[in-house]
């Protein structure tokens, strides 16, 4: 904000300036002399050529031309006028001030003055309407970064930054939010834990004490050792369903599945997909059917995403020489299927690839968690649609099923 006043405070100066070399300028430059001047000269030249007074409606500025003698007040009148002395005698020469030049200067200054003006309103209103409220908000992001969320931002409507704002504002709540939920599920996973740990003490206290009864040979009777070993298998089991709500409640503190549901135009979301990787899919054959437009009942972003992640696996696990989108309607489904060459992933896996962690036996050493196609499956099912895989020869099919509206 300081530097652009700097800027207005130095464009008025400069303004100043011009005015002042514009109007000072002329009074020390040599020009030629007035019209008046000359016509006065030229007067002068006939009287004493011709010793006849010439006819004043020959010059546009002489108004009057008097020999002494002629009248009796010779040197009074009410017009400007030189006395000059021409063969011998007195000639009063009466003129007209010549206003062509103070016209001149009149327009150039209104002009200037305009000009100026014009260019103060222009700077003044960028001021006011883009500089002082980007000053505003340019420590908002290093706010954010620091994690101070908590400051709202006021309503603008600006014609220039009033959307920039609010979505800047929708950034502040939304990561308030999720800062809030974070908290929570901290606290959640933490209580979560000390009380499954707690439980799993029981279980594994009486597996200890049976082993060691075990150990001791304190059962001697075979059919009491079978019950024993009953009992520490009884208790494993139970420790491991322990383990496995940990996972599941793991899983689910990684990822939040937040869909609102809501209806779009089907052409909302291939145009995305369309627009994102036609660039980056330049070296392989990629092709999008033909589809007929429709309304489709989900979350637009959701779905968006679901494509990526498919359009993603077919990237990293196919052979990029053909990857392609399809359409099918299905009763009141339209479904969208992503088909890419190169599958190495045996039929046999297929039934495990929407599981979370899961990753297949054709991974290699390509990096990833095993949470892509699991994160599909949750979300389609949270739009109220699915999503199958087919493998047909070396091709690998991921359909997401979509309702229609």
């Amino acid at each position: 904000m300081r530097s652009y006043n700097k800027i207005i405070a130095l464009t008025l100066s400069v303004i100043l300036v011009i005015f002042a070399v514009v109007n000072i300028t002329p009074l020390f430059s040599k020009e030629e002399a007035d019209i008046h001047d000359v016509e006065i000269s030229r007067v002068a030249r006939e009287i004493e050529n011709s010793g006849e007074i010439p006819d004043k409606d020959n010059y546009s500025t002489i108004s009057g031309i008097y020999k002494q003698g002629d009248e009796e007040d010779f040197f009074i009148s009410d017009n400007n006028y030189v006395i000059r002395e021409i063969n011998g005698e007195l000639y009063r020469i009466e003129y007209f001030e010549s206003s062509e030049k103070t016209h001149e200067m009149l327009y150039l200054n209104i002009s200037l003055a305009v000009v100026s003006l014009l260019v103060l309103a222009v700077l003044f209103y960028i001021r006011h309407n883009i500089v002082k409220p980007f000053d505003k908000i340019t420590s908002l992001p290093y706010e954010l970064a620091k994690g101070n969320l908590t400051i709202p931002l006021k309503e603008n409507k600006n014609r220039y930054f009033g959307k920039f704002l609010w979505g800047l504002d929708m950034l502040r709540e939304k990561l308030e939010e999720a800062k809030q939920a974070e908290l929570e599920l901290k606290k959640e996973k933490k209580t979560m834990l000390l009380s499954l740990s707690h439980d799993i003490k029981t279980p594994l206290s009486a597996i200890k004490l049976y082993a060691k009864a075990l150990q001791s040979g304190i059962y001697k009777d075979e059919e009491k050792q079978r019950e024993v070993y009953g009992s520490i298998n009884a208790k494993a089991d139970e420790i491991e369903g322990y383990v496995a709500e940990i996972m599941r409640n793991q899983t689910e503190d990684i990822i939040v599945f937040d869909v609102k549901n809501s209806e779009f135009y089907m052409s909302e979301v291939i145009k995305n997909i369309k627009a994102y990787y036609s660039d980056k899919l330049e070296n392989t054959e990629f092709t999008i059917d033909k589809y007929s437009e429709c309304i489709l009942a989900g979350d637009a972003d959701r779905l968006v995403e679901v494509l990526q992640n498919i359009m993603e696996n077919a990237i990293k696990y196919g052979d990029g020489k053909s990857i392609s989108i399809h359409f099918d309607d299905e009763e009141d489904c339209k479904i969208i299927t992503v088909k890419n060459s190169g599958c190495t992933l045996p039929e046999s896996e297929v039934v495990h690839i929407f599981d979370s962690f899961y990753r297949g036996s054709n991974v290699g050493s390509k990096s990833g968690n095993g949470l892509g196609l699991y994160i599909c499956r949750q979300l389609s099912r949270k739009m109220g649609g699915d999503i199958f895989a087919n493998i047909e020869g070396d091709y690998m099919s991921v359909s997401v099923v979509c309702k229609k509206k």
